[in-house]
């Protein structure tokens, strides 16, 4: 199997993470948080490390302060419902993932204003189209750091820096970035982050987390045991407790931080090269093939390992399913869950057959994909 879907989930992981994941269970594999015995106090060390790996690779100030959840979307909830109530005002993308457009469109029916800039023609952002979009009720500029379906990558140093400047608490979804692209929250001035622990980050499925910035009084998504303040009837006010009831996934974290472990030791910067040589590969084959569509940047400007593209004449499902049965290439079709990207690129009806190498993919395999994807498409025109 050629594995092509790196965008949905890394596979494989290094062999570090899953080490973690059955160390964590087999020799401290107790409720973190919840005892003085040394498992539990193993546990906790183990989800501690986590949030002082990813504090580091985010330049984040305090590890405390990056919450864990269940994936990105879990947090986007978290920060987006947390963020805007009826007569605020939010500024988002037109390339935004259903876990930041369905949230919206909840809170737009609840009173929230919405606004959905364009950028130019592959979506990128502006500081103009930004103060353009402004009102005295604006209250969030919340984006995708780059877009799961045309791979457009946002300047978002520079967008955090302006949005700062206008007052507004800024919310990144970094689902495709976190672990590849750079990231610098104290730099940048970053609220609210969100990122998924099994992508870029090589942990487990069922991680990923929050940053949430100081001054910022969210409530949580839901209440319970915290292990701390117990007597109280209330929910504790300190992070990270306030929004981590319930027990933790102590292997799945501890695997996480194996993954940021294996990125530190590899360095962040050889994987975003690899991706990105990995990318123009594919890109350059596919642009000289006949019948083939590609959506999204050209390969001179910034972008993530994503790569979309439709055949002429072929439904998207059926070439996926042809690569999948025929030439074992794993590949994703139809709208990825981003409806607003499929209409701004005019994909909605047919969605896109999407490739996405990650740091493990080889050279010699994307010549094989292309090597495939020429073959079918001659024999099934």
């Amino acid at each position: 199997m050629i594995y092509l879907d790196n965008a949905a989930t890394t596979w494989p992981k290094p062999e570090i993470v899953w080490q973690e994941v059955l160390r964590a269970g087999k020799e401290y594999g107790a409720n973190p948080g919840r005892a003085s015995h040394q498992m539990a106090i193993d546990a906790s060390r183990s989800i501690y490390k986590a949030r002082v790996a990813l504090s580091q690779l985010f330049n984040a100030p305090d590890p405390l302060r990056i919450i864990f959840t269940l994936n990105a979307t879990e947090a986007l909830n978290l920060a987006i419902f947390g963020t805007l109530k009826s007569g605020d005002h939010v500024i988002t993308s037109s390339l935004e993932h259903n876990a930041v457009a369905r949230p919206l469109k909840i809170l737009q029916d609840r009173g929230v204003e919405v606004t959905y800039l364009q950028g130019d023609d592959y979506g990128y952002m502006d500081e103009d189209e930004l103060k353009k979009a402004l009102r005295p009720n604006s209250k969030a500029f919340v984006f995708s750091h780059a877009s799961n379906v045309t791979g457009t990558l946002q300047d978002a140093a520079r967008l955090t820096k302006k949005a700062k400047e206008y007052g507004l608490t800024v919310i990144i979804d970094a689902a495709q970035t976190a672990g590849v692209h750079d990231i610098n929250i104290k730099d940048w001035g970053i609220d609210l982050l969100a990122f998924p622990g099994h992508k870029g980050l090589f942990g487990p499925q069922g991680t990923g987390g929050l940053w949430i910035g100081e001054g910022l009084h969210i409530p949580p998504l839901y209440y319970g045991g915290t292990g701390s303040q117990s007597e109280s009837e209330y929910q504790p006010t300190h992070l990270p407790d306030r929004f981590e009831s319930g027990t933790q996934n102590t292997p799945g974290l501890a695997g996480l931080a194996a993954g940021v472990e294996f990125i530190k030791e590899i360095g962040r910067e050889k994987i975003e090269e690899q991706e990105e040589k990995l990318t123009i590969k594919l890109l350059d084959g596919l642009s000289n093939m006949k019948k083939v569509t590609l959506y999204g940047p050209p390969v001179h400007l910034p972008r993530a390992a994503v790569v979309s593209m439709n055949i002429e004449g072929v439904e998207a499902a059926e070439f996926g399913f042809l690569l999948d049965k025929v030439h074992q290439i794993a590949v994703r079709t139809g709208l990825h869950c981003a409806p607003l990207a499929h209409k701004r690129i005019g994909t909605i009806e047919s969605g896109t057959i999407r490739f996405s190498p990650g740091y493990f993919t080889r050279d010699e395999e994307i010549e094989q994909v292309l090597s495939a994807v020429e073959k079918l498409i001659e024999e099934v025109s």
